[in-house]
Order: structure tokens, then C-alpha cells, then sequence
């Protein structure tokens, strides 16, 4: 058994040179990924700073932690100016970029209909589907043409590419059988919170991962992150670095090799001791 990786979650709520500090010090603090998340808004909070926009700077004040979102919403991102995007941030960040990708939020206090999306959680896969396959060929290149249901790119040309080969990796966030399988085909990685609603996080996180590698198997594929998410459940992650070492250690046993943790945010649930949160992140390095 390997021990996982530990990330933190970014809340981009600074200003800049604030939230660049912010940045610098995740990265002294060892974490393997600093992920930020992307939405218009989140529940509400204000100000929130775009995702794309707050990675590139934080690529140009960084040079060693991997950067990510957790994850790019296909509810308001059109995958041809999302690729563009994504491929000048890994350049800028010498191809140190991850992009985990979700089907978007439901909650009108975030993202959800505020371009008049009112989908159903059918057409809301359907989407994420075609989203991913699209966002997949453009980054691959050299040239791509389609016609989708939901998306339409003509004659895009991708070069020069990515800095990383074939492209950026995928992180794909996907509970159902569609999500798995989209994960299975397309992504390096898949990543989940392990919350449901009357259910013990273990149990949901091991029942998902045994359906994840039945969905690997049809697709003739391994993904090699399977990134966990905290700060949705119950489990005191980080009420002390031996709390959060046992909770590491059960869910390595499960099969999870990355564990996401959000930076301490005072007032709100995902409030911490800041010494408890650099203890563990210097245990990790």
C-alpha cells in the first residue's frame, strides 16, 4: 500500500497579490496539487474570482505544485475556448496543469441556470459526454471538425499542443454508470466525495471504486489517481494529524491516492486549525 498524495483545495476569494501569497505558500507547504474550484459563484459567497483566469497567474508565481479544478464546469465553458485555455495555462505553468471535469452544479446559488440551463440529470450527462469527447479531440489536434447535439467546432487547429503528451490529464468526477465509464475512457484519473446521504463515506467510497474498475476493465484501461475530495462528510480530516493519518491510511487500503483537502476558511464549515492543517501537509512532504 502506497501512501496518498495530499492536495488542497484553493478558495478564490482573494484579491491580487493576496491570493498570490496564498498560492506560494501551498506550494512551500509540499501539496502535490493546489485545485481551485470553477464556478460563476459558490452558495452564494462574493466576491469568487474565475478558475481559469486565477490558475494562470498562479502558474506564473509558482514553480514546482501541480495546479487543477476541481472541477471545470461544463454549464457555462465551451470545450474549443476551454481547450485554448487550458493549453496556454499548462505552457505558462510548464506543464504542470490537471483538469478534473464534472457534469456542473444543480444549486442556483452557484453556476447552475444563470445562463438559463435548466436541464434534467439526463441532459446533463448527455452534455458532460459529449463535453469531454469534444475537449479530448481539440487537445489532442492537429485539426478538429464536429457537428455535436449540445457543441460545434470547425476547423480548429490545436498546435502547438500541450506541453504534456498527448495532453493535459483528465480527472474525471462521475458517481453513475456514464460518469464511469466517461472516466474509464478518457480520464488519467476520477475523483468523488464519498458523500450520500445515509451512508457511511468507507462504504460509499468502496462500493465506487469496485464499480470504477469494472468500468476500467470494459474500457481496457487502469487510471492511476483516484482523488478523494474531503470536507462533504462527517470524517475529522483535520481535527489533528493523527486523526487525519488514520483516515489516510483507510482510505489507501480502498484503493484512493490522492487526498484533497480545502485550505481552512474561518466562519464556515470547512474552518480549521491552521497549525493542524500545516502539520499534516508538512507530514506529507
Amino acid at each position: 500500500m502506497t501512501a496518498p498524495r495530499i492536495s488542497t483545495v484553493m478558495w478564490p476569494m482573494q484579491s491580487w497579490p493576496e491570493a498570490g501569497d496564498l498560492w506560494r505558500r501551498a506550494e512551500e507547504l509540499g501539496f502535490h496539487h493546489a485545485w481551485v474550484y470553477d464556478h460563476l459563484a459558490w452558495r452564494g459567497t462574493t466576491p469568487w474570482y474565475d478558475a481559469y483566469t486565477t490558475m494562470a497567474a498562479a502558474a506564473a508565481v509558482t514553480s514546482r505544485v501541480r495546479l487543477g479544478t476541481l472541477v471545470t464546469s461544463p454549464n457555462f465553458r465551451h470545450p474549443v475556448p476551454t481547450a485554448h485555455a487550458i493549453k496556454t495555462i499548462d505552457h505558462v505553468s510548464g506543464g504542470r496543469l490537471t483538469i478534473g471535469i464534472g457534469s456542473g452544479g444543480t444549486n442556483r446559488d452557484s453556476d447552475a441556470g444563470v445562463l438559463g440551463g435548466d436541464w434534467t440529470s439526463g441532459e446533463r450527462a448527455d452534455r458532460f459526454g459529449e463535453w469531454v469527447e469534444l475537449l479530448d479531440r481539440v487537445l489532442r489536434g492537429p485539426e478538429t471538425t464536429s457537428e455535436g447535439a449540445f457543441y460545434t467546432a470547425r476547423e480548429v487547429v490545436s498546435e502547438p499542443g500541450c506541453v504534456q503528451r498527448p495532453r493535459v490529464p483528465f480527472v474525471i468526477a462521475g458517481n453513475g454508470p456514464r460518469g464511469m465509464r466517461l472516466a474509464a475512457r478518457h480520464g488519467s484519473g476520477w475523483v468523488t466525495s464519498g458523500r450520500a446521504e445515509g451512508r457511511a463515506p468507507q462504504d460509499v467510497v468502496r462500493e465506487r471504486l469496485e464499480a470504477l474498475g469494472k468500468a476500467c476493465e470494459a474500457e481496457g484501461r487502469e487510471l492511476d489517481d483516484r482523488v478523494l475530495l474531503t470536507g462533504f462528510t462527517d470524517e475529522p480530516w483535520l481535527a489533528s494529524p493523527e486523526a487525519f493519518a488514520d483516515l489516510a491510511g483507510r482510505y489507501a487500503e480502498l484503493g484512493v491516492t490522492e487526498i484533497a483537502l480545502h485550505w481552512p476558511r474561518p466562519g464556515t464549515p470547512w474552518d480549521a486549525d491552521m497549525k493542524v492543517f500545516e502539520a499534516i501537509a508538512a507530514q506529507a512532504a
